[in-house]
């Protein structure tokens, strides 16, 4: 969801003060803001740019990044203490690392941001509500981007990063935490050694811009605009729209709010989601099990229709 994790520190007499959180948050702040910079030059640049190995290259690493990486793993699978579905755990980790290559911040991170938005992310009780890390009711602009910038008012907001102790139990993903910027700078050297300065471009600057700008519009447009089937007494809306972003089924968040639980997002047969039907692939290949979807009882209870 982020460019770099806010960190929630243990604080001891040995570890950094408030005040050197508060100088790394500021530095943060402004790396997040760089690479934000930055990539939106590559986009402006990637016209005169333009190779077909490159744009290709663009457009697979974003559906396996965003599809399996962001949508799948890190959303469907890690982030809810409801198990949607478990996966082979050396699958498991796999996507985790092209999750971790969109750009998006480490699994610890992302996951940790995701469950306080489900936390606090109440329409109906401001006081809630605006503990989302990310609360479209401080602004459209603020819940699609601007909350990047702001590392110590996350920190005031959400406290302690105690929501994924699941995760922070294991090896890879500590790992993967304490190494994230140097994973994400190896592709774009790899990028750049194979295929020059335009595969740079589309590759790193292109394929992120719109990793990230796919992922913020669930945040600030998917709480805004669109239609709510299900009474989920909160901001979640049905984009259709945002969905088109490369179908990985995140624009039917007001689904997905109304059934936490459930792997498939597009619960109607004319809702595109990507990333539910590799699930149900790797169901017949034996990697995953334990798929969760809400029956059709459970639809109707949660359905305006119904109320």
């Amino acid at each position: 969801m982020a460019l770099h994790g806010v960190v929630q520190p243990q604080c001891t007499k040995t570890e950094l003060t408030p005040d050197s959180i508060r100088r790394l948050d500021y530095l943060w702040d402004a790396e997040n803001l760089g690479i934000v910079i930055l990539e939106h030059i590559c986009v402006l640049a990637a016209p005169f740019h333009f190779i077909r190995n490159a744009f290709w290259v663009s457009a697979i690493l974003t559906i396996l990044t965003q599809n399996l990486g962001i949508s799948l793993c890190f959303h469907r699978t890690l982030c809810h203490k409801r198990v949607e579905y478990l996966l082979n755990k050396s699958v498991e980790y796999l996507f985790a690392y092209l999750g971790l290559l969109a750009g998006q911040g480490d699994p610890v991170f992302w996951v940790s941001v995701h469950r306080f938005h489900h936390q606090f992310n109440f329409g109906t009780a401001q006081s809630m509500c605006f503990k989302d890390p990310h609360s479209p009711i401080e602004g459209f602009w603020f819940s699609h981007i601007n909350w990047l910038f702001q590392h110590t008012y996350l920190r005031e907001k959400c406290g302690r990063r105690n929501n994924v102790m699941d995760l922070q139990k294991q090896a890879y993903y500590r790992f993967l935490r304490r190494t994230y910027p140097f994973h994400v700078v190896g592709l774009g050297i790899l990028l750049y050694v194979n295929g020059g300065f335009p595969c740079y471009i589309w590759g790193m600057g292109v394929r992120m811009a719109v990793s990230h700008h796919g992922t913020f519009v669930i945040n600030s447009v998917c709480h805004t605009w669109g239609n709510r089937p299900y009474n989920t007494k909160d901001l979640s809306t049905n984009n259709w729209l945002m969905n088109l972003i490369g179908g990985s089924g995140e624009g039917w968040h007001n689904n997905h709010h109304a059934f936490e639980f459930s792997a498939r997002l597009g619960l109607e047969w004319w809702q595109l989601d990507l990333p539910w039907y590799i699930i149900k692939i790797l169901k017949s290949l034996g990697l995953a099990t334990n798929i969760k979807v809400p029956t059709e009882i459970q639809k109707l209870e949660m359905s305006f229709k119904n109320q």
